[in-house]
């Protein structure tokens, strides 16, 4: 046996003979200092084991994951329709305006949610809730409204919002009328914490399928029982979840103290927040401004925005008819608007009784709201002792405004003759609104014509001698007058102003300035004296003001117009006193002819606006409107637009100089005259 082989025998086989043993094959070995491997650990194995399972469920779980519930985030409720995003990045038909086509709200679903007992729980708790703000029934009704535009910034959504079940009741009514006007999509948000069922709520109020509005219940669950903290909460959690579906253009709330006090100061912290336009309707004003349901969504987002001076010139004598005038503005309902400026041009000498009834007279008046406590008040005395100029007086009265936004700001002025009516102010600010910012009127561009708004009917012609007619109503086909009053409830528009009672646009106003500046600079600096005869040459009689007929000349050139009222309206808005009529000051040496001894004054009517007017009043378009020359005469707009031109080649004849101009030079510019007087800038 060698000596490899007696080192792996025992003891006991030493004895044995080396033929029992036969030889083993070894594994070959790698190394000089080869060491035996090592088995693994038991713990690795079972850690292995345990990854291969846990791997395993997590695979199996993710494969059969389900693919169609769509996520829920508890924290806050999100609305969104099926497939809102695709129809939101197609454009939508825009609601047609008047006289297009009505607009028509969405249809109602076919099957009305079955009644529920009570927005609360059961289980109500007994003591203040203020949980979680949960819209049981709100998003249905904003999943519903896509089709108006609402995931737009521009549409024509109308929201009335309440809280108090009175502030509602006074509301319904008017959102009725509104939508009955067929011109926006009106909609009714219902934040109450009263639990009342909508249908009951709906009935009570007299309001049926025939009401054209949307209604929304944004009350949030357990509302009869949650703390003021929560329903202030759900108010501005609602008019979060209403803006991102609607959009809407306007909000309509009552501003009285019938309504919550919660609501009230969440929907002003909203208006500002989101934002969007509030209208808080004061006191009494649902009656007051039941003229509102005839603007559409356009005029009405402009509501906050629109401001009016008030202009009065006041002459050296004549204290009385003054006196009459201011008394008459102290005595309108200013519920439309904030209180306007009153501004008041005085002589170099005062008449005492003018004097002292200033000293205690109070602007705004008293009674009216005006927490700031802002005097609205400018009395400017001149200094100068010699009687105005012609130029001079002309160049004071339109000195004294200058439109903040010529857009939104525009000046009333105002005759001492003139008396008027207590709700002079609601006919401008609707007129305002519903001329030169509604839908129509972008579309139609009647801004761009429109030079004034007139409250009173002119008694005579610009001559000053000839009684004015108003011209009849226009006839469409074979339509005959269907009312008494017919003939004389129609508005009229006509291209020559007004200096008694009329509200000049802001745009306009700017355009006259730079008219009368280049005017005046114009003969005072010509080569030609005296001045070409065809800007000395009249025809504004001098018992009307001398700045008048510069105001007739740049109304002649740019084919502008006035909108008078019809008699009928006349009556309730203004009416101008001739019993102590007085010659302008610039003309006080010259004596005039006489006036027509035939005209009649009229008294003011009283009551509400819309109640006591023809419909057609304020429904009438601009085309469906008499149009009448400056001199009276009725015509149309193509024969205006004829006159126009003629007139501007004969007024640039007169200045000299256009034949050297570019024809792109000629072309009118906005708020400017430069190419009436030929000049190539400046």
């Amino acid at each position: 046996m060698g000596a490899g082989s007696s080192l792996f025998l025992s003891n006991e086989e030493l004895g044995k003979k080396d033929d029992d043993h036969k030889p083993t094959k070894l594994p070959p070995i790698r190394s000089s200092h080869w060491n035996a491997a090592r088995a693994p650990p038991r713990k690795s194995v079972k850690r292995l084991l345990v990854a291969f399972a846990v791997g395993a469920a997590i695979y199996l779980f993710i494969k059969n994951i389900p693919t169609d519930v769509g996520i829920h985030d508890r924290r806050r409720p999100v609305y969104t329709p099926h497939n809102l995003d695709d129809d939101l990045r197609k454009p939508q038909p825009m609601p047609k305006l008047k006289p297009v086509e009505p607009v028509q709200p969405p249809k109602k679903p076919a099957k009305k949610p079955a009644k529920t007992k009570s927005l609360a729980d059961d289980t109500a708790p007994d003591s203040p809730y203020n949980g979680p703000v949960v819209f049981p029934s709100l998003a249905v009704s904003l999943q519903a409204i896509y089709s108006t535009r609402g995931g737009y910034a521009d549409n024509k959504n109308v929201l009335f919002a309440a809280s108090s079940l009175k502030s509602a009741a006074a509301l319904l009514p008017l959102a009725c009328e509104m939508g009955a006007e067929l011109t926006s999509y009106v909609h009714f948000a219902l934040m109450s914490k009263s639990e009342i069922l909508v249908d009951e709520l709906l009935n009570v109020n007299g309001i049926d399928d025939s009401c054209k509005i949307i209604f929304h219940d944004a009350r949030p669950s357990l509302s009869a029982s949650s703390t003021a903290t929560r329903l202030k909460t759900g108010v501005v959690r609602a008019m979060f979840h209403i803006n991102s579906y609607m959009h809407p253009q306007v909000v309509l709330i009552d501003g009285s103290e019938t309504e919550e006090s919660y609501f009230l100061d969440a929907m002003r912290a909203q208006s500002s927040e989101i934002p969007f336009n509030l209208i808080e309707l004061p006191t009494n004003g649902l009656k007051r401004l039941n003229w509102i349901s005839k603007l559409d969504s356009s005029a009405l987002s402009a509501w906050n925005k629109v401001s009016i001076d008030i202009l009065i010139h006041a002459p050296p004598d004549g204290a009385g008819n003054l006196i009459r005038l201011l008394k008459s503005l102290s005595a309108a309902d200013y519920t439309a608007c904030a209180i306007p400026h009153l501004i008041i041009e005085l002589p170099n000498k005062v008449d005492p009784h003018t004097e002292n009834f200033l000293e205690n007279f109070q602007w705004p008046p008293a009674g009216i709201r005006n927490p700031t406590g802002t005097r609205q008040l400018t009395l400017r005395h001149r200094i100068t002792r010699n009687s105005m100029t012609e130029e001079e007086s002309s160049v004071r009265l339109l000195e004294s405004f200058w439109p903040v936004d010529p857009r939104y700001s525009h000046v009333l002025v105002l005759s001492p003759q003139a008396q008027l009516s207590p709700r002079f102010f609601h006919y401008l600010k609707y007129s305002v609104l519903q001329y030169s910012l509604s839908g129509t009127a972008a579309y139609q561009e009647w801004d761009s014509r429109l030079l004034g708004i007139s409250l009173d009917l002119p008694s005579t012609y610009l001559n000053g001698s000839t009684t004015f007619s108003p011209p009849a109503p226009v006839k469409k086909g074979t339509e005959e007058p269907s009312s008494p009053h017919s003939q004389s409830s129609t508005p009229f528009l006509w291209q020559a102003p007004n200096s008694n009672a009329v509200l000049y646009m802001g745009q306009k106003w700017i355009e006259l300035h730079d008219f009368v500046s280049r005017l005046l600079y114009m003969q005072h600096n010509t080569a030609t004296t005296p001045s070409p005869a065809f800007f000395t040459d009249k025809a504004v009689s001098k018992r009307y003001p001398s700045w008048l007929e510069h105001v007739l000349k740049l109304s002649r050139a740019r084919g502008y117009w006035t909108v008078y009222p019809s008699k009928f309206m006349a009556k309730s808005l203004a009416v101008v006193h001739n019993e102590l009529s007085s010659s302008p000051e610039e003309y006080k040496s010259e004596e005039l002819p006489e006036g027509p001894a035939d005209v009649t004054e009229n008294s003011l009517a009283s009551g509400p606006l819309l109640d006591s007017l023809p419909d057609a009043d304020f429904t009438t378009a601009f085309n469906d409107m008499p149009l009448l020359l400056w001199d009276g005469t009725d015509t149309t707009l193509n024969t205006l637009d004829d006159e126009a031109a003629k007139y501007t080649a004969r007024f640039r004849d007169a200045v000299g100089g256009c034949d050297v101009l570019d024809p792109d030079e000629l072309l009118p510019i906005p708020k400017s005259t430069r190419d009436l007087f030929c000049s190539k800038g400046g």
